[in-house]
């Protein structure tokens, strides 16, 4: 750009002359009005009015005329550039309105078609029964205790009064956790959280133990390597079996209902010493028919094990079994949950379909 002269010819600056004006501004013109698209008139806008454009460039040369040739040389200028922002500012505006009619087309929603119906989840029903179990045992004052799934040896068998060589610490029935000089199980059942809460609170304990646990079975109708128990210990002063009877049957009338009857088996465990096996009259048939396949016929449905504290047991927790006697109990919740709900396969407690949920896990 060449500075002020006072004798410089406005005609001599090729950019400034009218017919240079006029052919970039109808070149302006003319690419406003081809761009199709936002994208396009963007690159057109900055091709013909930018910093870089002919009319800019036009622009800029008019400082350099003598003051009488500058007036006539801007408004020229400056008409054109005028123009030229009015027909971009005018295309956008069309091209924006055909943008969003299309858009409407294009991304319309019919809100009349039916909606598309997205499973809700549901609690497990393992869980529902777990709590109501939970619920039904704190409103008679017990606590819940829960423990380690990962269990050493003492707790799990020792101080239960299990011995060296009984069956149960075989590989065939425990999940025993390398390196096996470490002692560590999965946990064969809840009993050791009962070890633990007399360890912990001292007597008198009344506490109800649910809980996650692992034996060496094969997963069928009837079983699976990993289950729920729900295990109670209650040990105070002048505890007798007649107490534990009356807690079962409570139990029992408000899983499956009043008039529930129960039928009670001598059974030997380690850690209770008399036991016995709980069985339930069966909820289908109720002991009138001999081909019921529920309880093949015999009208009764084994439901879990019990008995009174072993002293061995009490021992082991520092409790005097002279002054002090205790009973305990433990049920499968999968168990009570088939004969709750006449769920006839425990396989499809764990194949994960949110249908058995919604079906049995809403209750309130």
């Amino acid at each position: 750009m060449s500075g002020p002269n006072s004798s410089y010819d406005p005609v001599e600056v090729e950019a400034l002359k009218p017919a240079a004006v006029e052919a970039a501004l109808a070149d302006a013109l003319a690419a406003a009005a081809a761009a199709t698209t936002l994208d396009d008139l963007k690159t057109a806008r900055l091709a013909h009015a930018g910093d870089r454009s002919a009319l800019a460039l036009a622009n800029r040369e008019i400082a350099a005329l003598p003051p009488a040739a500058k007036a006539d040389a801007g408004r020229r200028v400056g008409r054109a550039r005028g123009q030229v922002s009015r027909a971009f500012a005018d295309r956008q505006a069309v091209l924006e309105d055909e943008r969003d009619a299309r858009v409407l087309v294009e991304e319309g929603v019919d809100v009349t078609l039916p909606a598309g119906r997205t499973l809700r989840g549901a609690r497990h029903p393992l869980n529902t029964l777990q709590d109501k179990v939970n619920d039904l045992f704190v409103g008679l004052g017990w606590e819940v205790a829960e423990g380690p799934e990962l269990e050493s040896e003492w707790f799990n068998f020792d101080a239960l009064n299990f011995d060296p060589d009984h069956p149960a610490r075989q590989m065939q029935d425990t999940f025993f956790v390398e390196p096996p000089e470490a002692g560590l199980v999965l946990r064969t059942h809840t009993s050791p959280v009962q070890v633990r809460s007399l360890l912990e609170r001292g007597v008198p304990t009344y506490v109800i133990c649910p809980g996650k646990v692992f034996r060496t079975d094969e997963l069928d109708a009837t079983h699976t390597p990993v289950f729920h128990q729900v295990e109670g210990l209650a040990v105070d002063e002048g505890l007798t079996f007649a107490h534990l009877k009356g807690t079962l049957d409570h139990f029992a009338h408000e899983m499956f209902g009043d008039g529930t009857a129960t039928r009670w088996r001598p059974s030997f465990f380690p850690f209770t010493e008399p036991s016995a096996e709980v069985d339930l009259q069966c909820v289908v048939c109720r002991g009138t028919d001999r081909s019921c396949r529920t309880c093949g016929g015999t009208g009764w449905i084994e439901w879990g094990g019990c008995g009174m504290v072993h002293p061995n047991v009490l021992r082991s927790c520092g409790v005097d079994p002279d002054r002090y006697s205790g009973f305990a109990f433990g049920m499968g919740v999968e168990r009570t949950l088939m004969m709750r709900y006449g769920v006839r396969d425990m396989r499809d407690m764990v194949e994960g379909d949110v249908r058995f949920s919604q079906h049995y896990g809403m209750e309130i």
